[in-house]
């Protein structure tokens, strides 16, 4: 099913796997609404976008506000009329042990990954619920169905993902014809290492770099659009990306 036409809204916009399925959105007919804290790049990334005759509008948003949140989702319904799909992908991976107690950095991923997920969410339901279709599409994680020491919060957050996206599914497709993806990629080349304060543990992520190829962004986007064009009768629901040369 062709995605031409459509209005998409993609959290987590600015950079890595956000940004580059903004772009492949935008490469196939859909207008794009691309969602971050950081509107410098929203702005750049909008301007290649439009460069290569496509449609796109930045939006300032944070999801963990949820009245930022729902600001950004009516600037975007009232500009283009709809909202017909949804890429929830803001997200924090902070790593350390739970006996370094960063407290901080445990209720910011919850925040960020969980409750920001949510915020959206509730934004933008009452508008599919009212035009009877629509597709969100979740970033969950290889941490959404395996569990690794140092990310004990990032994983809870991620499993969290994983079964919010579930019961989504089961309360939502066929009563509204709302179609949920659920997102799991393994390793990916983004920005997400940079959020790891912990000296050690930043050095052995970065060291995975050494012993396997990662995903690119653009890998992920390719499976985001092979899902959102799948014929009406078929909702993707779950996927797990992950990289040939990684064994865990």
């Amino acid at each position: 099913m062709s995605i031409k036409g459509k209005v998409a809204l993609v959290t987590g916009a600015s950079s890595g796997i956000g940004a580059a399925t903004a772009l492949k959105l935008a490469a196939n007919g859909a207008t794009v609404g691309l969602a971050a804290r950081r509107i410098d790049r929203l702005s750049n990334l909008q301007a290649k976008i439009e460069a290569g005759g496509g449609t796109a509008i930045a939006i300032e948003m944070d999801v963990v506000d949820a009245a930022s949140v729902t600001a950004g989702v009516e600037k975007l319904a009232s500009a283009f009329g709809s909202i017909d799909i949804v890429f929830n992908n803001a997200g924090l991976m902070p790593i350390s042990d739970m006996e370094a107690l960063k407290t901080d950095e445990w209720h910011r991923m919850v925040d960020v990954n969980v409750k920001g997920l949510l915020n959206t969410v509730a934004a933008v339901l009452p508008h599919m619920v009212r035009q009877k279709s629509g597709h969100m599409v979740n970033t969950s994680s290889i941490a959404g169905r395996k569990v690794f020491p140092g990310l004990a919060v990032y994983c809870a957050t991620k499993h969290a993902v994983t079964a919010l996206s579930e019961g989504m599914r089961l309360e939502l497709s066929k009563k509204h014809n709302i179609k949920i993806t659920c997102v799991q990629p393994g390793a990916v080349e983004t920005e997400l290492f940079e959020h790891i304060s912990d000296g050690d543990y930043r050095q052995q992520m970065e060291a995975l770099k050494d012993q396997m190829e990662f995903l690119k962004p653009e890998d992920i986007a390719d499976t985001i659009l092979y899902a959102l064009q799948a014929p009406d009768r078929v909702d993707i629901a779950e996927v797990f990306v992950m990289p040939t040369q990684q064994p865990w």
